[in-house]
């Protein structure tokens, strides 16, 4: 039977005499496209930073991005153009697989590039300020948990404007989602309130480009959503968040925009169940990124861009949805949406026994 796990790297097998170094070679295509995910007090199971790493590591990585499994990148290449595009050029995985099949030897350690520094896990880099969830939370064993909500504090005593923020489980084993909203001074709400940045399985944080940001109002609170997943024991939560404020006031302010269809059914067995929402611009804007969101019966997903002169287009297309890998697709450009435009999300579900 074929076991599940990862390939073990027997040092015994690696020799070094390969022309394709770490140094000079492997080493930056780890730091491009694997480090950010793969470095301490981050959702990916071990660390990358290091020649030992890679090394110890090899024979996985060979596997994983021969099959493309890694690193994951859900869209199809035919639309849409991604700033954060994780896919490896065909050759960035010849030099990775010559490098492994060649011993994966470590030459020159003048080669090396200067090692990325990483803020105690974080993807965003050191955050001005990081705030906590009020107190601890304790997740029963088993069942189902409702929403939390949790106020924290923040005594801003002006307004900011945020150029990244990155929400961070304190548990990842039992943290499905974490949302946080800031609410206005002297409001008592805890829904229907502007979404600062969230976390879901793969999701990355939020990054705004250069004279972008999003505005805090003096004397806001954040507001937390959170969505606890039960373990079969016991558990205990704290999460964080962490935002970088704008260096100077932005000439531009982001905003959210949901597509959202709540009322729906899946039929018994149905194996490409179809549900559609929408939503439209009643003013000009630029879109900065797309973020499909579904569950475990989620298959594909697609957006389409519907202009007020008729014409239409396919801005991002996800055939094979991973609730893993919740990418958040942000554009290379800015997409310009003139006011009318209608933006359809067709969505499909897989509630048949094909589906794992």
């Amino acid at each position: 039977t074929e076991p599940v796990g990862c390939l073990i790297t027997r040092r015994d097998r690696l020799q070094e005499n390969g022309k394709i170094t770490y140094s000079r070679h492997v080493s930056r295509i780890l730091q491009e496209r694997c480090t950010d995910c793969h470095h301490a007090n981050t959702a990916a199971p071990f660390s990358l930073l290091t020649y030992e790493d890679a090394k110890n590591w090899s024979r996985t990585i060979k596997e994983t991005v021969v099959q493309r499994r890694m690193p994951p990148w859900s869209a199809d290449p035919r639309y849409g153009h991604f700033k954060n595009d994780l896919r490896m050029t065909q050759e960035e995985i010849d030099t990775l697989v010559a490098w492994i099949d060649g011993g994966a030897p470590l030459g020159n350690p003048k080669d090396l590039p200067p090692q990325r520094e990483y803020g105690d896990g974080w993807t965003i880099g050191k955050p001005d300020v990081i705030f906590r969830m009020p107190r601890e939370y304790t997740v029963k064993a088993t069942g189902t948990v409702r929403y939390q909500y949790f106020v924290t504090k923040i005594n801003l005593k002006e307004d900011v404007w945020i150029q990244a923020a990155e929400a961070r489980p304190g548990n990842r084993a039992v943290v499905h989602h974490i949302i946080v909203f800031y609410r206005p001074p002297n409001s008592k709400r805890t829904r229907r309130l502007p979404a600062i940045v969230g976390t879901a399985p793969g999701e990355e944080p939020v990054v705004f480009p250069e004279g972008v940001g999003r505005r805090i109002p003096a004397g806001s609170e954040l507001v937390w959503q959170m969505h606890y997943t039960p373990t079969g024991k016991v558990e205990k939560d704290r999460s964080s968040v962490g935002l970088i404020f704008c260096k100077k006031p932005p000439t531009r302010q982001a905003k959210g925009k949901s597509a959202i269809n709540f009322l729906f059914r899946i039929p018994a067995g149905a194996s490409n169940h179809r549900v559609v929402a929408s939503t439209k611009f009643s003013r000009d804007a630029e879109l900065i990124s797309l973020m499909p969101h579904m569950h475990l019966r989620g298959k594909d997903f697609l957006y389409k861009a519907h202009y007020p002169d008729g014409k239409s287009e396919i801005l991002l297309s996800v055939p094979s949805y991973d609730f893993n890998w919740q990418h958040r697709y942000r554009f290379k450009k800015p997409l310009f949406v003139p006011r009318g435009t209608r933006i359809e999300c067709i969505a499909h579900f897989d509630n048949s026994t094909d589906n794992p």
